[in-house]
Parts: C-alpha cells; structure tokens; sequence
C-alpha cells in the first residue's frame, strides 16, 4: 500500500476510535472529503454540523446541503451571529480567533445535545504555513483536525476526493468573506454583500482561483496570472469595471502578484 492509501486508512482507524462525531462542515474540499469518509466509517453516528455566519456566501450554504442530500447525510445547520462580537466586527488582525471560538463553542454544544463524542474538523498540512489564529480557538476548545493529524495534504486530499467520486474534488479553494477585508476595516453586512457580488460576477466568466480585496472603496482583485490576459480583453475588463462600480466601488485593479491564499497577511509582522 502506498503512502497515501495508508493515510486514508489510518484516516478511517482514527474517525472508527471516536465512536460518533459532528463534523464542522462548510462545503469545501476538505470538510466534504472528511465528511464522506466519516459517514463511510460511522455511518448516522457521523453528523454534518454546518454554522451559517453572515460572511458564508448563499450560494455555499446551498452546496452544502446539496452534498448531504446526495450523500444521504444528516446535516444541522446553525445560525452563528458572529458579526456580533465586536472583535468580528472591528476586524483586528485575530479576528478569525474571536470567530472559530464563538462558532466551534455552538458546534461542540451541538454534539452534546446530539450525544456524539467528538467534534472534527478539515484543517490540512496545508493549513500551517499561514497565519491562523483560528487554528488556537480549535486547540483550546479540543476541536480534533484529523487530517492535520496525519499530515494530510491539500493536493492529496482533492486525490482521494476524486478516488471516491466526489464533486468537490476539483472545487477551487475558499474562505469567508471576511477575510476580504483589510485588517481595522469594519466588516459590514453591506461591504459582504458587495463582495460576493463581486466575485460571482467573476465565477459567471469563467475565472476559477480568485479573490477579490476591499480596501476602503478599493476593490483589488485576485485572479490567476495566467488568466490575466482573458480579464484585460477590452470587453471583460470594461464589464467588470462598470459593475464593481455599480456596486459601490470607486476604483478597482487587478493585483499583479496574481492570486495567493491569505494576502491580507502580507501587511502583519
């Protein structure tokens, strides 16, 4: 057996010794893979806990739950006021400490109303070389990262992902969409919806990997370089201004660097 498989199949020992578990699950390629796998092992004692925050866009929720439905897993979604804290609201560069803690703290009561033993979630190898403060809530509160466990990667999981015929497997990677928003910049239900129309407009032409940055009433958008040319034809380019725009932008650029995952983070010592 290979490195790989022998990591699933000590994945499916760790998930069979928990007995039942809630698994934190957003819709990404990660907690879809953990999911399928712990349903696989624990079957109904495997539960889809699902926080529905303000700055998770519809269109995930909704995927979501298509993905328990097709699965035939049970899902529990909970509503998760975070924008409410005033560290999530005032956004400091620990903001997303203040917000996995209040919402994993409603998943683990969750599980206890639930009888299951465990709370897990999809943190990969991947997941280290960033700055994560949310990572110190899920070690305070002994939220279990399987996958981290055992050093499982991101590449590797979308591998094992399409092995078991799942959709997920190529999904581009994502994050709340307050992780848009430059750090001291208030967080509001306005500026989130500014931005998911942001980048759906984007997903609807085609662009895959991308982030689009507000800065004040700066919109910086984050896309492959590679697929820069397709977003410089005079069409495209003029299209996407003039909506941004309509959308309460005043100025809007393209990022040169192309898009990374935590840019935000360039700015903090």
């Amino acid at each position: 057996m290979d490195s790989l498989h022998e990591k699933r199949e000590n994945l499916k020992a760790v998930l069979r010794s928990l007995g039942s578990a809630a698994v934190a699950f957003s819709g990404g390629v990660d907690s879809s893979f953990l999911l399928k796998v712990a349903h696989d092992v624990l079957g109904d004692r495997a539960v889809a806990v699902t926080a529905a925050p303000p700055f998770v866009p519809p269109r995930e929720l909704e995927a979501a739950a298509a993905f328990c439905r097709s699965e035939n897993i049970r899902q529990i979604v909970l509503p998760a006021e975070a924008l409410a804290l005033f560290h999530a609201r005032e956004n400091p560069p620990d903001r997303c400490y203040h917000c996995k803690k209040e919402i994993f703290l409603n998943i683990l009561r969750c599980a206890q109303e639930q009888s299951l033993a465990a709370v897990i979630e999809g943190s990969n190898r991947d997941d280290t070389g960033d700055y994560r403060p949310g990572m110190r809530a899920l070690r305070e509160l002994g939220i279990r990262s399987p996958l981290l466990e055992l050093d499982l990667g991101k590449e590797e999981i979308r591998l094992l992902s399409r092995e078991l015929g799942l959709s997920t497997w190529n999904k581009p990677s994502l994050a709340c969409l307050a992780s848009r928003f430059a750090y001291g910049e208030a967080i509001t239900d306005e500026g989130l919806a500014r931005v998911d129309r942001a980048e759906q407009l984007l997903f609807g032409l085609g662009f895959q990997q991308l982030r689009v940055r507000i800065h004040g009433d700066v919109a910086r958008i984050e896309i492959l370089p590679e697929e820069f040319d397709r977003l410089m034809d005079a069409e495209t380019r003029s299209l996407v201004y003039e909506r941004l725009k309509d959308y309460g932008f005043r100025y809007v650029t393209l990022d040169l660097r192309g898009y990374r995952s935590g840019s935000m983070n360039e700015v903090l010592t």
